[in-house]
């Protein structure tokens, strides 16, 4: 079955040229070109990614994001014109899996779509292992993550990373690892991502438990860490 992929940009050169280039490599591929149509084929369409551009007619690429991360776990990669530190920061901490500047090179943004689907795929056939971690319990059979029989509400690439952090709970992590083994590739030298997703990981361990203390310490200079009980 091929990959269904949802383009958002309001740029007819930019859809062109990712429409053309996605389906040569073999993904369907929809199309949207505002906030609006965005969502609503997002939710009917059901694509196994979204390559969303930030700035759109109607609801932007940071509302599309952020109202999509309420319903969905579907990877975002933000494509935007916008190379301002602050906002890559935005997107990823919104939940965006990965971000690509224009002008870009499509070679690399297909790597990048690669990756993130084959980091997906990966999950889906993943081996039944438990990881039990103090009142932790992550399952990689049914990707599914319990804080005290808390179900914990994860996109796929938070998932990843804290099953993660859980096989090797008690072990500091360096963000090259976790871009390594989470991500599957080199990701430019751009540790944030890792940053933004373990503060996401984190906000949503603390509303499980109930305001308690993160069990996903910092390691000064080094990376994360996954305290054992």
């Amino acid at each position: 079955m091929r990959h269904k992929i949802l383009v958002v940009d309001d740029e007819q050169s930019i859809v062109d040229l990712l429409e053309y280039n996605l389906r040569q490599s073999g993904y369907q591929v929809v199309v949207a070109r505002d906030g609006h149509q965005a969502l609503r084929l997002a939710r009917d369409e059901q694509p196994d990614l979204i390559v969303l551009d930030l700035m759109l007619p109607g609801p932007d690429g940071f509302d599309v994001c952020r109202e999509l991360r309420r319903e969905k776990g579907i990877p975002i990669i933000m494509l935007t014109a916008r190379d301002e530190e602050v906002d890559r920061v935005v997107g990823l901490e919104l939940g965006a899996d990965d971000y690509v500047t224009k002008p870009f090179s499509v070679r690399e943004l297909m790597a990048r779509v690669k990756a993130v689907l084959r980091r997906v795929g990966t999950g889906e056939a993943a081996t039944s292992v438990v990881h039990r971690v103090g009142p932790l319990e992550v399952d990689t059979l049914c990707r599914e993550a319990r804080l005290a029989g808390v179900p914990l509400s994860l996109t796929q690439l938070e998932f990843d990373l804290l099953e993660m952090l859980a096989r090797h709970a008690g072990q500091a992590l360096s963000r090259e690892q976790l871009l390594d083994q989470v991500w599957g590739y080199d990701y430019y030298g751009d540790a944030r991502a890792v940053d933004s997703a373990v503060k996401r990981v984190r906000a949503k361990l603390r509303t499980a438990s109930g305001g308690g203390p993160s069990i996903i310490a910092t390691v000064r200079g080094v990376g994360y860490r996954l305290e054992r009980a």
